[in-house]
């Protein structure tokens, strides 16, 4: 099997081969020119790896990855708009560079450019891919806007966290997974087995991820720390804090999310210093675990060579054992 590094070089030898030629140029270029700022490629590099995990051709899931991270710059170009996003991966995003028109119109045509490569998998499992993708497709924009319509809302529970979560970041993990085990020759139940592992670990990472955006180090996060403080986001912690605050943590706790004025830095370590006393952060890293232990578990039972399933428990733990 390739290592990480090897598919991840794969991948990007194939993204700057690629030339948009069709016309008018103004559509295409912001693809190229967003597809280019690079990434970890996570998602194309888990179809490839789900492809080798059977024994399967990785020359035959290239289209289908590059599928895969077509459509999730597509869904950055338009979070970057909805956003207001000044920048992309240290870059001026698509809106910024060209304008919003410009970036929901080539955002548009990088779906339908997903689309075109996600058919060129073998006509056996053609219908099945393509299920496979919509259904993700269509979660990943049901999730965001479930995300969306938290901020206007007061009481969000966990549940309808987790299920936010499990579709604006989960599936299309997963998502990429079944495809790439379908391409590589795993039957059905092999290929859903591998979807739960993704989805698990999913759920895992965004959870870790509202843990970081608290008590993260910046420069090894690579994330401004307390942003979503700031922003009022409504993650675990923030749902599990009001759950559990009594009457006169939850009168401080609302005090700063309705303080538009506060002094950002006064703010996260007031909210920080909430979260502290009311154990949070632990309950957070518990429910963490316990998602970590589920997709494990679905990997054990996929019937693959440990050698190869090895990999993509490496690659579990390098996703989660991000330093704080």
């Amino acid at each position: 099997m390739h290592s990480i590094e090897q598919l991840q070089n794969i991948i990007n030898k194939a993204i700057a081969d690629t030339k948009y030629t069709a016309k008018p140029a103004e559509l295409y270029e912001p693809i190229s020119y967003l597809m280019k700022l690079g990434g970890k490629r996570m998602r194309p590099v888990l179809v490839l790896i789900s492809t080798e995990l059977f024994k399967g051709d990785i020359s035959k899931a290239l289209h289908a990855a590059i599928g895969i991270e077509l459509f999730h710059n597509f869904t950055l170009m338009h979070d970057d708009i909805m956003d207001k996003a000044p920048l992309r991966r240290g870059n001026p995003t698509v809106h910024v560079k060209w304008n919003e028109n410009t970036a929901i119109l080539s955002g548009d045509v990088m779906f339908v450019e997903a689309y075109k490569l996600m058919i060129m998998v073998d006509d056996s499992i053609l219908r099945q891919v393509l299920d496979i993708f919509s259904y993700t497709a269509a979660g990943v924009c049901q999730g965001q806007q479930a995300d969306m319509n938290f901020e206007t809302r007061d009481q969000v529970s966990i549940n309808e966290y987790i299920e936010m979560i499990r579709l604006k970041t989960a599936v299309l993990l997963a998502g990429s997974m079944q495809i790439g085990a379908l391409i590589g020759g795993a039957d059905k139940e092999q290929a859903a087995l591998l979807y739960e592992f993704g989805e698990n670990l999913g759920l895992a990472f965004q959870l870790q991820d509202d843990i970081l955006d608290v008590y993260g180090d910046p420069e090894k996060f690579g994330k401004q720390v307390g942003g979503d403080i700031l922003a009022d986001k409504k993650t675990y912690l923030l749902i599990k804090a009001v759950e559990l605050a009594g009457e006169e943590k939850s009168s401080e706790l609302n005090y700063w999310l309705n303080n538009s004025d506060a002094e950002p830095s006064k703010k996260i370590k007031s909210i920080t210093t909430i979260y502290n006393s009311l154990g949070v952060r632990k309950l957070a890293e518990i429910e963490m675990d316990n998602y970590v232990k589920k997709a494990l578990y679905a990997l054990d039972k996929i019937d693959a060579e440990s050698s190869r399933k090895a990999l993509l428990r490496g690659f579990a733990e390098q996703l989660l054992i991000r330093e704080h």
